[in-house]
């Protein structure tokens, strides 16, 4: 099986690249952030606080997460619940990484995206994929672009989903979320020190992708 690992900051675009990357080489395409912005839904749903280790491991075996591909579109399901739009919400996005931080929450995902990697071509992307969840993929990409640009895309993107956001606020979680990945003691985010960097800021999405896709299809080694 080809794996493909593509990490970086958040806003970076991606799961939009990544998706259409993989739509174009035939790969699965596996977005792990989404799979933990449902088990931030999970905690919340259940009132548990994100900090606390010992909660979080004891619901870790009720919690189900799985990705469907509906209408070529990737749906994001918990415990049998379509929670593709809730994830996306500033209230999980803050919750997100605090629970992701908690070790045991971090080897239970792990483990069900290594087992995805086992049994298809992939490419997947999030913040330690390549250096910590498939740190022997065969081609590993550091996509980033600047906080302004990110931050832009992400406001437009809220909009054209009907949902109310404001610029600054967004550019101001973007910066604060590139800290606290940057710092965090598990898993921090960084590229992998084989991996290809990739900057967007100045690149629109076909551009994008198509870099994406000849860099993969250069590294993959047959």
């Amino acid at each position: 099986m080809i794996q493909v690992a593509i990490d970086g900051p958040s806003g970076a675009g991606k799961s939009s690249i990544s998706r259409e990357a993989a739509r174009r080489l035939g790969f699965i395409y596996v977005d792990t952030g989404a799979m933990y912005r449902a088990a931030a839904v999970f905690i919340m749903q259940r009132r548990i606080d994100p900090d606390d280790a010992e909660k979080i491991g004891a619901v870790l075996p009720m919690m189900d997460i799985e990705l469907r591909y509906e209408d070529g579109e990737q749906k994001v399901y918990l415990c049998g619940e379509n929670v593709s739009r809730v994830i996306r919400t500033r209230e999980v996005t803050r919750c997100a990484p605090i629970v992701s931080a908690q070790p045991k929450l971090r080897q239970c995902l792990s483990q069900m995206q290594q087992e995805m990697a086992q049994h298809h071509n992939i490419i997947m992307d999030g913040r330690d994929i390549g250096t910590v969840v498939l740190p022997n993929a065969d081609v590993k990409i550091f996509l980033t672009a600047s906080p302004e640009v990110r931050a832009q895309r992400r406001y437009k993107e809220l909009l054209e989903k009907g949902m109310e956001a404001d610029y600054d606020s967004v550019l101001a979680d973007i910066r604060e979320r590139d800290y606290y990945d940057e710092n965090k003691p598990i898993s921090p985010l960084r590229p992998a020190a084989d991996s290809v960097l990739i900057d967007t800021s100045e690149l629109d999405f076909e551009h994008s992708v198509q870099l994406v896709v000849d860099t993969i299809q250069n590294g993959i080694k047959y």
